[in-house]
């Protein structure tokens, strides 16, 4: 094999806390991650030498800083690989916006180099690999419905959420996750997202049950520094969502739809993009594992 295509899926969350934090700094999480059917396509493939990475998007870095050519040259130096790789991203994902876009595109390059090479690689290896470039990473190799904990890198997969339709909108400011992560005190927090009961609504196949425990603590450090995010979730409910949070360390907003309301999702996101809240606003749905 010469070529390889693979795709990298997203994730939202649907409920993560913050319970602690370790000596070396990393926040304790625990949190029920989801992978979603908006995806980059990532091409991987086989060269004489080096690691090169093109994309047709010019807002991506295309050296070190990205986290895919860093997951070569991981595999590369771990493996031994003697020939090169070049790498190629159609993005669709937005970045910086609490969907995992850099991740998931470094977890589909392990992913790749396993199969270009023909590398029988177990998956908990691969998970212990990705967590040297990123936290999230491992739940980007697994995908489908699970809870993360630790730092993100304990992943127990979990019932799947009932058939739905997800609208996200991502405005155009944002806040990095270090600011978000550095100026949240998870000792003072006054209320915890119900985890477990998200899981057993899960396991019940109840929708319900999960938009009933839709929570993320880092709202509370997010939204106090961009109100749009709060004014994005209200609009959501407005206009028919069943429950609405932020993704991640944001900025992106995500609102449900239970089945059989896809007109309705889709005249949400027309709505949406016509207001101009959002710099962009995607209808997709969730997707089982990998």
């Amino acid at each position: 094999m010469k070529i390889y295509q693979i795709k990298a899926h997203a994730k939202i969350n649907l409920g993560l806390d913050v319970t602690g934090k370790r000596q070396d700094g990393y926040h304790l999480v625990k949190m029920v991650m989801q992978a979603i059917d908006l995806c980059d396509l990532v091409t991987l493939e086989k060269t004489g030498e080096g690691i090169t990475l093109t994309c047709d998007s010019k807002e991506i870095p295309l050296g070190e800083d990205n986290l895919a050519f860093r997951a070569a040259m991981l595999m590369r130096k771990e493996y031994h690989i003697p020939l090169g790789v070049h790498i190629h991203l159609e993005k669709k994902i937005p970045m910086a916006a609490g969907l995992a876009g850099g991740s998931t595109d470094a977890a589909a390059v392990i992913k790749g180099i396993c199969r270009l090479f023909d590398l029988d690689i177990p998956l908990a290896r691969l998970m212990e690999l990705g967590l040297q470039l990123g936290a999230d990473i491992p739940f980007c190799l697994v995908g489908g419905t699970t809870l993360a904990e630790g730092i993100g890198e304990k992943i127990t997969p979990l019932a799947p959420l009932p058939h739905c339709h997800i609208l996200l909108a991502k405005p155009e400011a944002g806040v990095s996750t270090k600011y978000v992560y550095e100026h949240l005190d998870a000792q003072v927090l006054q209320k915890h997202p119900d985890i477990d009961g998200m899981a057993a609504a899960l396991c019940q196949s109840s929708l319900q049950g999960v938009l009933d425990r839709l929570e993320n603590v880092l709202e509370t450090v997010t939204i106090p520094a961009l109100p749009v995010i709060d004014a994005l979730k209200a609009r959501m409910l407005s206009l028919g969502a069943a429950g609405s949070l932020m993704s991640g360390s944001g900025p992106t907003v995500f609102g449900i739809f239970p089945a059989g309301q896809e007109a309705q999702a889709r005249a949400a996101l027309e709505q949406l993009t016509r207001e101009g809240q959002a710099r962009q606003v995607f209808l997709t749905r969730p997707t089982g594992p990998f």
